[in-house]
């Protein structure tokens, strides 16, 4: 099976990993110095259970991979746009493509059913580009729980081995290409769940950010040293209440324990992905994670006062590095 992961950086790189490790041909779009180790070393992934080194295709120029059988968007929301200008030559005229990526995604309301079928989130895909080039019968919900990071170029570091990816139709449908993915995936020692679901997992994870994801921004802290103050884990509960009001007023059951989360994150040194990109001047995937549902709200009507304040505060962070224009 070929498969592409575009996006190759530290959740990326893992996948990557681990599908070359269960039998797949794995190329890779990357760039910089990342793509550059990869070349020369291939590629290195030091989990808690294993280490792996794959030496998979490795490009920034999508056009020299060819059709693939699938494509892992692991990209960050802000850099869609670029993807929808490359992947053209990454499809076959059934390849999917699977987006495991944090936030709300631009297909929410695709293959959804009901009253909000087809609505669109502008934000989330100016101008419809991803929409026009790849389309929402492509697109297959990837949610993905694994603290990585890039530490060397070439290396990734998986913080822990609670390592999970949750892959689900929009439309609900147990179908034979999720499974294709999946094989590989497993056979490569990673834990994959598939899913007639796919949105109750993206509030799940929705729900981890949005608890996180402010308090850091705000703080430039990871989560055991934010909990040392129990007004920020007050405002975590309220975060966590709030978003899982909007995920039941859409229809959606979060998989969701707060107790055990804030468990989790009195012991979590790992920065959210949201940190680590304001720390690096990145951009910021504040629409999608922290805007989107936001507005999900708005349309469900659901009050949020917690996450008004604590939002609009990291905007003006983000906005204030430079790293978020909306």
């Amino acid at each position: 099976m070929r498969v592409c992961v575009f996006g190759a950086g530290a959740i990326g790189g893992h996948l990557a990993a681990r599908l070359a490790t269960g039998g797949a041909e794995v190329s890779i779009v990357a760039r910089g110095a990342h793509l550059a180790a990869i070349r020369h070393n291939g590629l290195r992934v030091h989990a808690p259970d294993t280490r792996m080194h794959v030496h998979p295709r490795a490009t920034d120029d999508p056009a020299t991979l060819g059709p693939q059988d699938a494509v892992l968007v692991t990209a960050k929301a802000p850099a869609l746009p670029s993807v929808a200008a490359a992947i053209a030559p990454l499809l076959g005229p059934d390849t999917p493509v699977a987006f495991v990526m944090n936030g709300i995604p631009w297909w929410y309301f695709d293959r959804h059913g009901g009253a909000l079928e087809g609505t669109r989130l502008p934000a989330l895909d100016s101008g419809e580009a991803v929409r026009r080039a790849i389309g929402p019968a492509r697109a297959v919900g990837g949610v993905v729980y694994s603290a990585c990071t890039v530490v060397a170029p070439g290396v990734v570091e998986v913080g822990h081995n609670r390592n999970r990816l949750v892959l689900g139709e929009p439309d609900g449908t147990l179908s034979a290409r999720i499974e294709a993915i999946a094989g590989p995936l497993r056979a490569g020692g990673l834990r994959v769940d598939v899913t007639d679901r796919v949105r109750d997992w993206v509030w799940s994870k929705l729900l981890l950010n949005l608890g996180s994801g402010p308090l850091a921004v705000l703080t430039g802290m990871a989560p055991q040293d934010i909990h040392t103050e129990p007004a920020c884990t007050a405002a975590a509960r309220a975060i966590y209440a709030e978003a899982a009001a909007i995920a039941e007023a859409l229809g959606c059951t979060p998989h969701f324990d707060v107790e055990t989360q804030l468990t989790h994150a009195r012991a979590m040194t790992h920065k959210p992905s949201i940190l680590q990109d304001l720390e690096l001047g990145r951009p910021m995937e504040v629409e999608s994670i922290f805007a989107a549902p936001l507005a999900l709200a708005r349309l469900a009507g659901v009050a949020t006062p917690a996450l008004d304040l604590l939002v609009a505060m990291a905007k003006l962070r983000a906005r204030a590095a430079g790293l978020y224009a909306g």
